[in-house]
This record gives structure tokens, C-alpha cells and sequence, in this order.
């Protein structure tokens, strides 16, 4: 036996022991997609384990998450920071092998990967992202920026509506240097995609623009190579390689569903051992595997170490594109303070204008922003103007055409992001992002700082009715961990909360409006906060109104009713509820005194997100419906989002703290 195969065959039974000891995982595909791992990583695959983050490195994404201990595997075989202790930890709390690939925990781990087709609409976004670096920064005999992405699927992800998106776009921009390794074991939890999923996959890939290779036995690490070796000559467009695999390959389990997630048990364990003549303690690799595998990792270490030499040379050659190669991977944060007109706001206006304005402002002291909308930039603003659009004929564009894909939108986002060297803004309306929730989840749960900007944020956006009026997504999104939203009242709100995304790790939304709002004498960096006094009372309020966007209006002709009466009205602009909650006791306490117990929570969105700050005496203006079709004056009326309606439900709330 060779001892490429005896590496192979060390990757299934590590990790089909790891499953084991954990009594939980997936071995299915670690068996059989093993040689397609190790093919990449020894043949293929550039990397310096002792750099694992390496600017140059080839990306190597697993979409098909549930098979993370196949990675683990290799990052251990091939010199990554995952020990054999780390490998019998699998799955366990606070081990380095979560049962599904995270990214920041584990070195060689590009992304987060599991829901299914994620990764492959990662890789995409990854892939643009070294296209773009390439034009900007690559010159004859300076390759800076030149790496491929490969990214292992299975059936699974190719069923989601995810990949199709992705990988239609990605045949569409030509990325030449993402190659799709397709682990076809037809096989899924309910087991053979005969029931599921018949279609002609090389047809559908063909039709998108794409190279497909076809492997008839991914056991064979020659045609394996081979493939890889014809999708690497072909950078006319993306490669798909069809590599025909058996899931649990060697198991007494294989081809069964029994073996795609659940451990097969000690005895059928030993049966595969026998299968493969494999007589080694358990969790032991043997030691011609070790050398070879370490073998190749250190030969490996050349390429960092050319790309070293060559980019001194080119610090020489070119010292202003060396300089700004450089910012781009270090961020590229500019200095606010001295962005003119950031705050600049004198008439009323959509908060998306005003956002439109800002972002263009960015643009021309950040070379490193991105910026792309689902089909609606003329509708969202947020085209950078005089920058183009990315495409196979223009790498330089700086704008993206994501097309009516909001799912893969998000999801190729964070792979952009995730590359370095850019900051990425995607944009769509607010309705529309029940579409990308799931990429927009990732972005926060890998706490990466996409920007979204969502526009056309409620009821406001009038007659086109309750399919594109949100009313649920603010609070849906406020409920995902580490997600900042930001609903801005006027335009240096807006500029506020863009500051705010840019200089914190984190994924924010910016939420902004169709129609026009008024601007604030109060507002700006305040909003900083998440929540601040707008308007205040002379003396002690005897009633706070809290509201965000468009509402804060609202609330203000309300105080005017309000102090007519006598009654002191204090306005709290809450833009960022997140933000808020960072804040100092003292400091919320300042802004909403225990002791004014009477106040009046406005939004014209779900309620749900708003009793927190109401109190036991307080209310709650908002949204207990869908809306309707119909002009938003009219709307706003129709649903209680009056000044005169906001300044009842104040007296009725002093009425009751009274009591």
C-alpha cells in the first residue's frame, strides 16, 4: 500500500474513532470524501501551518460542515495547531473541534460552516474578493494577490436554493479560481436523493457557465488529481468536479443512510479497521503517515516564504501600492472627523438619501469599500458613484450586481469579508431580509462586520401593502447575538451609525426609510449610544417619550401637545438598543430615570422588543398587525402613529404611574 493511500485511510478511521468517542458526529462523509481532502491538501492546496492566516494562502472551505472532524483530521495531519487531544475532544464543551466548524476557534478554519450551502456561497464570496485585490493591486512579475478557493459540498448543499443562486452569479462573474469539489455520494439522512433531488446536476452547472469534471471513482487519487489539475488550467470560469464517492466506504454501513449522522458503533468500527487491514492503537497515526503528511506541510512553507522575497521586491518596484496594499489588509479605517459634511444636514430627507450621501463620502477615503444590492442600489442609495460595477470585464468595479439573490447576497458577503483586505456593504429592502436571515446570522455568529443596509423600513413605505411593509424583522433581528441595528432618525444619525459599523467587529444593520424625515437640532454623535436625549423638558420630565426613525417625529409634535398642557416631555431617541444596553448604569439612568415610570415606547414595528423600557406604567405604540395597502400618511393614521394618539397614551401612562 502506498503511503498516500495509508494517509487517506489514517483520515477515515481518526475520524470515525473521534465520532465514536464522542458518540456523536457524522462519519459518512469523512469516510468517503477523505481522499478528495487529502488530494487537496497534499497536491493542491498552498498554506503555511505556521501562518495560518497567511494573506496568500489557497482557501479551503468545507461547506458540508456536519463532516468538520474530516478537516480536523487533516489540519492535524498536515501541521495545524489540533493535537491529538483536540481530536478525542471532539464535540466536547470548549474544545477547539466544535462538532461544526467555527470560525476564530480553530486555525485552517476559513468560515463557519453547516447550514448547508453556506460554504459554497462563502466561497464565492471569497473568490470575488481575490479577483478584485488581483486588479487592484497584481503587476507583471508581482502576483501579490493569487491564490485559488476550493470549497467540498455534498448533495445537501447543492439541494438548498442558496448554492444555486451563488453558483449562478459566480458563472456569471467568471471566477476562474473557485473550484467546487462535489462529494456525490447520494446519500442523505432519508436516504438515496433518488426521492430528492434527480436533476442533472452537470447540465445545471454547464448552463451557469461552468467547467464540469466528472471523477467516476473518487478513490483514485490519479483521477482525483487529475481533475483538480484541469480545473486549475481553465480560469475562464469556475470548475465543478463531480466526484463520485460511497458514503462510509469500507464500513459495513456503507451506502446506508445508517452512517451519514450517528456513530457506527464499536463493532462495525472494528469491521471497518479490518476493511482497510488498519492494526494501529486507537488515535494513532502511523508514523511513514506522520512524515509524509509533515513532509509535505514543510515543503509547503516555501510558498509564504517566496511571496515574502517577492512582495520586498515589489515594496521596492511599486512603494505606493505596497503601502496601500498594506491598509487594505491592516482595514483601512479613516479618520471621521475629518470627512467633510458627514453631518451636514440642513432639509428634510429619506434617511436612505442621506445614507447614500454618506457612503459616497466613505468611498473616497476607504478604496477598500465594496458596496452591493439584490437588484435595488437606485432604490437603496448605495451605489458608490464613479467606482463601476465588479464584473469579468471590469475587476476594478467596486460596486456589485448581486442580482434578486438575497440569500446568496449575504452569504457571499461574508465571504468577501472574511478574505480581508475589504469591507463589504450589501443592501435590499428591509422586508426582503427574512431572505438573507440565515447569512445574516453567520455574519454574527462569526462576529464579522458586514454591513447591511436595509431601506424601505415599515408601514412608510405605503402602497405597495404588507408584503413589503416589515413589521417582525426588527425585532428578529435585534434577537440575534451580537447583531447591532440602528434605526436613525435623520441624516447624522445615519452617519452615526455608519461610524459605528466601521469601527467595531461586528455585523450591524442600518435600517432607513422611504419617505422623508425632518433633521434634529440634538442629534449626531449621540446616537453613538444607542439611545440619548433628543429633546428635553425644563425640570424633572413628567413624561418620556422613547421613539426610532421615523417615529422620533412623531413624538416630537406629540411633546409639543404634551407641554401645551404643562406636562414636561422629555424625548429619547433610541436608534441602537445594543448600543444602549453597552452603556453604564448611570448613564441609562440618566436617560430614563427609574422614577419617571410614565412613558410611551413608538415604533411602527413589532411591539415585542419595546416592554423592557416602557416600565409597568408605561406604553407601547406599535405594530400588533400586518399593515395594508394604502398611502403611508394615511397609514401612519390608520394605525395610531399620530401625534395626537402618542400624546393620550402619554397622559393615560401618567395615569397610571399615579396610582
Amino acid at each position: 500500500m502506498s503511503v498516500q493511500q495509508k494517509s487517506v485511510d489514517t483520515i477515515r478511521i481518526l475520524s470515525t474513532e473521534a465520532i465514536q468517542k464522542a458518540k456523536s458526529g457524522h462519519p459518512g462523509i469523512c469516510i468517503g470524501a477523505a481522499p478528495i481532502g487529502y488530494e487537496v491538501f497534499s497536491d493542491f492546496l498552498r498554506f503555511s501551518y505556521n501562518n495560518p492566516k497567511w494573506d496568500n494562502r489557497d482557501r479551503f472551505i468545507l461547506s458540508a460542515g456536519h463532516g468538520s472532524m474530516l478537516l480536523y483530521s487533516l489540519l492535524h495531519l498536515f501541521g495545524y495547531n489540533v493535537s491529538m487531544d483536540d481530536i478525542k475532544n471532539f464535540r466536547q464543551l470548549g474544545s477547539i473541534t466544535p462538532g461544526h466548524p467555527e470560525y476564530g476557534k480553530t486555525d485552517g478554519v476559513e468560515t463557519s460552516t453547516g447550514p448547508l450551502g453556506q460554504g459554497v456561497a462563502n466561497a464565492v464570496g471569497f473568490a470575488i474578493a481575490e479577483e478584485h485585490l488581483a486588479a487592484i493591486f497584481n503587476r507583471p512579475n508581482y502576483p501579490v494577490v493569487d491564490h485559488f478557493t476550493y470549497v467540498l459540498c455534498g448533495d445537501g448543499c447543492l439541494e438548498e436554493g442558496i448554492s444555486y443562486e451563488a453558483c449562478s452569479l459566480a458563472g456569471m462573474q467568471k471566477l476562474g479560481k473557485l473550484i467546487l469539489l462535489y462529494d456525490r455520494n447520494n446519500m442523505s439522512i432519508e436516504g438515496d436523493i433518488n426521492a430528492t433531488f434527480t436533476e442533472d446536476t452537470a447540465t445545471r452547472f454547464a448552463g451557469q457557465g461552468w467547467q464540469v469534471i466528472r471523477v467516476d471513482d473518487a478513490n483514485n487519487l490519479l483521477k482525483l488529481r487529475a481533475a483538480i489539475q484541469r480545473a486549475q488550467s481553465d480560469l475562464t470560469r469556475p470548475s465543478i468536479i463531480i466526484c463520485q464517492t460511497v458514503i462510509g466506504y469500507g464500513s459495513p454501513l456503507a451506502n446506508s443512510p445508517d452512517v451519514h449522522g450517528a456513530p457506527m458503533g464499536e463493532e462495525n468500527l472494528q469491521k471497518m479497521k479490518e476493511f482497510y487491514n488498519w492494526a494501529e492503537e486507537p488515535f494513532t497515526v502511523p508514523e511513514d503517515v506522520k512524515k509524509h503528511c509533515l513532509d509535505i506541510a514543510e515543503d509547503k512553507l516555501k510558498y509564504e516564504k517566496e511571496w515574502n522575497k517577492m512582495f520586498e521586491t515589489y515594496e521596492v518596484a511599486y512603494p505606493e501600492l505596497a503601502e496601500k496594499y498594506k491598509k487594505f489588509m491592516a482595514g483601512c479605517r479613516p479618520d471621521f472627523n475629518k470627512i467633510e459634511g458627514m453631518f451636514d444636514y440642513g432639509k428634510p430627507e429619506a434617511t436612505r438619501a442621506s445614507g447614500g450621501t454618506i457612503i459616497n463620502k466613505l468611498a473616497k477615503v476607504m478604496p477598500n469599500l465594496m458596496s452591493g444590492s439584490a437588484d435595488l442600489a437606485p432604490s437603496t442609495k448605495t451605489e458608490l458613484k464613479g467606482e463601476g460595477y465588479f464584473s469579468p470585464e471590469n475587476r476594478l468595479g467596486r460596486n456589485i450586481h448581486f442580482g434578486i439573490r438575497e440569500h446568496a447576497m449575504a452569504a457571499i458577503c461574508n465571504g468577501i469579508q472574511l478574505h480581508g483586505g475589504l469591507q463589504i456593504v450589501c443592501s435590499t429592502f428591509f422586508s426582503f431580509t427574512d431572505y438573507m436571515k440565515a447569512g445574516m446570522r453567520m455574519s454574527a455568529l462569526m462576529n464579522i462586520p458586514v454591513i447591511y443596509i436595509m431601506t424601505h423600513d415599515s408601514i412608510g413605505v405605503g402602497e405597495d401593502g404588507p408584503t413589503h411593509q416589515p413589521v417582525e424583522q426588527l425585532i428578529s433581528l435585534r434577537s440575534i447575538p451580537n447583531m447591532k441595528v440602528f434605526r436613525p432618525c435623520d441624516g447624522k444619525e445615519t452617519a452615526a451609525a455608519y461610524i459605528s459599523a466601521l469601527t467595531q467587529n461586528s455585523p450591524t444593520a442600518i435600517i432607513l426609510t422611504r419617505q422623508n424625515l425632518p433633521q434634529y437640532e440634538g442629534s449626531g454623535l449621540k446616537a453613538l449610544t444607542g439611545g440619548y436625549i433628543l429633546q428635553d423638558s425644563k425640570g424633572k420630565p413628567d413624561v418620556i417619550l422613547i421613539g426610532t426613525g421615523s417615529e422620533v417625529e412623531i413624538c416630537s409634535g406629540a411633546k409639543e401637545i404634551l407641554e401645551e398642557k404643562g406636562i414636561k416631555t422629555r424625548i429619547v431617541s433610541m436608534p441602537c438598543m445594543e448600543e444602549f444596553e453597552k452603556q453604564t448604569k448611570e448613564y441609562q439612568e440618566h436617560v430614563l430615570p427609574p422614577d419617571v415610570k410614565a412613558r410611551v415606547c413608538v415604533e411602527a414595528a413589532s411591539h415585542f422588543a419595546w416592554y423592557k423600557y416602557c416600565g409597568d406604567c408605561g406604553e407601547v405604540v406599535a405594530m400588533h398587525s400586518f399593515g395594508v395597502s394604502g398611502p403611508a400618511k394615511e397609514l401612519f393614521n390608520y394605525f395610531g402613529f399620530t401625534k395626537e394618539n402618542i400624546a393620550e397614551k402619554a397622559m393615560q401612562s401618567i395615569e397610571k404611574a399615579k396610582k
